[in-house]
């Protein structure tokens, strides 16, 4: 999934901080819910300007990311 257009970082916004589309909840919001036992839907039903779209792009997100750190240590 390419999720660079749904991944944003604005400097003003929390405090240059991982955001979704621009909006102010942030992708280590979301990893959090889902790490803490919310499912998708309860995610989406709690805030409703987000997509499923979104929430598989903070996952695919954090996976990157975990490449590239795994590739930075050896």
């Amino acid at each position: 999934m390419d999720y660079h257009d749904i991944i944003t970082i604005e400097p003003g916004k929390r405090s240059g901080k991982l955001c979704i589309r621009g909006m102010r909840i942030t992708v280590s919001d979301i990893l959090e819910y889902l790490a803490g036992g919310m499912t998708e839907e309860e995610i989406l039903e709690d805030f409703s300007e987000l997509t499923s779209e979104d929430i598989k792009a903070c996952l695919a997100f954090a996976a990157d990311r975990e490449k590239k750190l795994f590739v930075a240590t050896l």
